[in-house]
């Protein structure tokens, strides 16, 4: 009858029983503990949630609706402690209440603070049984905290001496002069916190020598009778964003830390009482034991976020196997365990003195976490990880949040190829732990291009052996002597592409903790709910930035925000994100596929196709269509017909100043090409090689045209490049002819369109008539143009510092803009077509997103008979 209720208490309980079980230091009194500090980096995260962002609806789903769906039993709770029975009882005092507890059960600031402050609560409960005299004790901790102040203002003076949370907030003194709210929340919550501190870069301009000088200083402030006041204040020698945001945010306010250790907090993490209570243990690690004393020391995480969505689910599960038995098989006995951004405790004096705990320059230290980690081992710090604490961390949770973190985390591991750390590391480990540091760093990014790649090598290889004829005589020749081996060999394709794999260390972890049974129930339930579609569109998310950045550089940091809700996000959001990362490499591989499958049926049968290619057909219609099917009330018909026109829209609006690249898509197309600025023509040689693949295809494919019969001349392949000009040159005509007839001249230009519409027609009627123009030829020669197009995009974009400016470069726009309108059309017609069915709807709602979206779903009828009444 004691268990509770809510799961969630049941796992907080249940690990911290067990851990007291582990091998734990003993803990001094609290006067002879190690004293420590929290630091916490925010920027433009949210402080608070407000009673409109609460209310705010949109696909009829809103926040407050969304919190009371994942947390029924606790939001029954909070009722029952408010003594009304619905929200809209609720006064003013309960209103705010109200706003707290939403707040606490997202990625805000104010939850991250609350669960920090645990640490002085457990500090001042642990120096009370200390200190206090038994009759004290038999009265309690609340009764002497009322009753004995002394008492009371001594357990806050110590644990003020061994505690201290600075929360660095950057434009914290910029947000107060302009009236913004996050201001008067951070300032509420120092009301709240007595022992909390912030700590912001202020900006001022002085007059010196007669001239005005802009100076810029740290400052540092608490909270005195509902006002902010300063502290300390430093003079910086210059403004404090020359490198990466989060590094400098951190750098310019530790110096306002103190004690022994220094524990680095991220902005979405939280931490629990029961969990403080062991921190006087866990600094113990820091003095002489049995080995050496570390310099960096790991705690374990729980993330919070699983129950927001499908993929929330499956990265919280990743992310649990790797801050459990991965990084404890990081620590021992592999011994190349760095900092991962995660709640490790540093020591404090050790970093201080060696440039800090994060590098800040620009681009190079984009994943600036794991540079600590690399400086501590190079200069012989101990590296280590224990269990018996945990703290709370959460996650991106939906597919444009994770992609934005899976392409910043590649851009910044491609970053560590370059660095010097990594060099040194390398030269000065011992075999083993080289081997190691590789394969868990740089090596895993690495290894997926390397897999990707084996895969186009693969294709446009069997490309070749049927186009070339090579297949079929071996074929034919095999036959003849009864040779079965070569069959085999074609056929020798993994399941590791399907992203099965991907998801065994979550097994293993689920088993370690709760037993065999339930990781395979949560296995075969993450597959029903399409894991494997995840993991095999995030490896094309890693390959694509990883390489990238290798080639041309220009690693930047993305944004991924904290919302907790997930939303519909339009169609042009997701081209945007996944066009050349995902869209356009599918579709090549999709388009090698179903001509590879077109040329080899007519002497193979199709089952042997199947089974040599099926893993490439599941990939590649992963990276086509699974920003789609995980994205909320994709398959809506509503949703389509609105995604269309902001499409259209998009697509036509010419860019320029000022225009962002959600709004126009040439100001968008100018911001992917970015990486292409400052690349070295080696990389763009590279580069115009890689997209020679696309002019082989087509020469390839050409002498298999009905209307070339046996020639092999190649005048052939000169003819069909004459096509293509053609082609181009009619395309630009109608252009111009558009810009500059439409307006004045319309019967002129349709007349000439239909001209040119009949001239086209009777060609390819003369043609057939002629030469033997089949209607397959057309259909393969669209299948031959498409890639080469793109092929001479990509090499006038090498060529851009070249071209800008002239008519080519105007050309290479124009031709990218209509192939980019071609693939949204084809990415259309499917969702449409499914659109049209209601089962696909209710599977993405119910299997795909938690309870929230189902529940909208039962939810909807009554939502239109109300607007129909009204």
């Amino acid at each position: 009858m004691d268990v509770p209720k809510n799961l969630d208490a049941r796992r907080r309980i249940s690990f911290f029983a067990t851990s007291l079980f582990t091998d734990i230091p003993r803990a001094p009194k609290v006067r002879n503990m190690l004293s420590f500090s929290v630091l916490t980096p925010h920027l433009m995260e949210e402080v608070k949630f407000s009673t409109t962002e609460l209310n705010e609806s949109q696909d009829n789903v809103s926040i407050c609706f969304y919190m009371q769906k994942i947390y029924p039993d606790e939001f029954e709770n909070f009722l029952e402690r408010m003594g009304v029975e619905n929200l809209d009882d609720l006064d003013d005092r309960g209103k705010e209440g109200f706003r707290d507890w939403a707040s606490f059960r997202g990625q805000t600031l104010s939850r991250t603070i609350r669960g920090m402050m645990y640490y002085q609560k457990a500090l001042k409960l642990q120096a009370f049984l200390d200190m206090a005299e038994d009759d004290d004790i038999l009265q309690g901790y609340d009764a002497i905290e009322r009753g004995n102040d002394t008492l009371s203002a001594q357990l806050d003076a110590l644990a003020d001496l061994k505690f201290t949370h600075v929360v660095s907030c950057q434009l914290f003194g910029s947000q107060k002069n302009c009236g913004d709210p996050n201001a008067k929340e951070i300032i509420d919550l120092m009301v709240r916190h007595p022992a909390l501190r912030v700590a912001y870069v202020e900006e001022r301009e002085e007059q010196v020598e007669n001239k005005v000088k802009t100076t810029y200083s740290s400052v540092l402030v608490k909270a005195v009778n509902g006002f902010d006041q300063e502290i300390y204040r430093v003079k910086l020698p210059g403004p404090p964003n020359i490198g990466e945001g989060k590094p400098e945010n951190q750098n310019h306010a530790i110096i306002f830390t103190r004690g022994e250790a220094l524990q680095a907090i991220d902005m979405n993490q939280d931490n629990y009482l029961e969990e403080a209570i062991k921190v006087r243990n866990l600094l113990q690690e820091f003095l002489p034991r049995l080995g050496k004393r570390p310099k960096i020391l790991g705690l374990r995480e729980h993330v919070f976020t699983g129950s927001v969505s499908s993929l929330a689910w499956f990265m919280s599960y990743q992310e649990t196997s790797f801050v459990t038995i991965g990084q404890r098989l990081l620590a021992n006995p592999l011994r190349i365990r760095f900092h991962y951004g995660h709640p490790d405790l540093f020591d404090r004096i050790f970093h201080l003195t060696r440039g800090g705990i994060s590098k800040a320059s620009k681009t190079i230290n984009l994943s600036e976490d794991i540079f600590a980690g690399y400086n501590t081992t190079l200069r012989r710090g101990h590296i280590t990880y224990h269990e018996y604490m945990q703290v709370g961390k959460g996650r991106d949770v939906s597919l444009n949040q994770i992609s934005k973190f899976e392409a910043k985390v590649a851009n910044g591991n491609s970053e560590q190829i370059l660095s010097r750390d990594i060099y040194r590391l390398g030269r000065r480990f011992d075999f083993f732990r080289m081997l190691s540091c590789y394969f868990t760093t740089v090596g895993f990014y690495f290894s997926s291009l390397i897999s990707v790649m084996g895969i186009y090598v693969f294709l446009y290889g069997q490309l070749y052996l049927v186009l070339s004829g090579l297949e079929k005589a071996l074929l034919e020749e095999a036959k003849v002597h009864n040779i079965q081996s070569l069959e085999t060999a074609l056929a020798s394709q993994s399941f590791i592409q399907l992203g099965l794999l991907t998801g065994l260390p979550m097994v293993m972890e689920i088993t370690l903790e709760r037993g065999f049974l339930s990781a395979l129930k949560d296995f075969v339930l993450m597959q029903l709910q399409l894991a494997a579609v995840f993991f095999t569109f995030s490896l094309g998310t890693k390959t694509h930035y990883f390489g990238r950045t290798i080639l041309h550089g220009g690693a930047k940091y993305r944004p991924t925000g904290r919302k907790v809700v997930v939303f519909h996000s339009s169609f042009t959001e997701n081209y945007r994100l996944y066009s050349r990362s995902h869209f356009m490499k599918g579709f090549e591989l999709l388009l090698l596929l179903i001509v590879h499958d077109i040329i080899r049926r007519s002497y193979k049968n199709h089952m042997t196709y199947t089974v040599i290619t099926y893993a490439i057909w599941f990939l590649s219609l992963t990276w086509l269509f699974a920003p789609f099917l995980f994205n909320p009330l994709g398959f809506d018909w509503g949703k389509i017909v609105d995604d269309w026109k902001d499409w259209n829209k998009w697509i036509k609006q010419q860019g320029g100043i000022g225009i962002q690249q959600d709004k126009s898509w040439q100001s968008w197309w100018y911001d992917e090409q970015e990486h292409l600025h400052h690349s070295r023509w080696g990389s763009r040689v590279i580069e115009i090689f890689l997209s020679m693949r696309f002019f082989i295809y087509q020469y390839g494919l050409v002498y298999h045209l009905d209307i070339t019969g046996t020639n092999k001349n190649v005048v052939v392949y000169i003819l069909s490049w004459v096509v293509i000009v053609v082609i181009f040159l009619v395309i630009k005509v109608v252009n111009l002819g558009r810009r500059y007839l439409s307006d004045n001249y319309q019967l002129s230009f349709r007349l000439f369109k239909a001209s040119l519409f009949l001239s086209v027609i009777a060609t390819i009627f003369t043609l057939s008539f002629i030469c033997r123009l089949s209607p397959t030829d057309l259909i393969v020669y669209c299948f031959a143009f498409l890639p080469t197009g793109w092929g001479l995009i990509l090499v006038a974009q090498a060529f851009r510092p070249l071209i800008q400016g002239t008519v080519l470069w105007k050309f290479t726009r124009l031709f990218a803009q209509a192939y980019d309108f071609g693939m949204g059309i084809i990415l259309f017609a499917p969702l449409a077509c499914l659109a049209w069915l209601p089962a696909v709807s209710n599977f993405q709602a119910q299997f795909l997103f938690n309870r929230a979206f189902s529940r909208r779903l039962e939810i909807q009828p009554i939502l239109k008979t109300k607007k129909k009444h009204i």
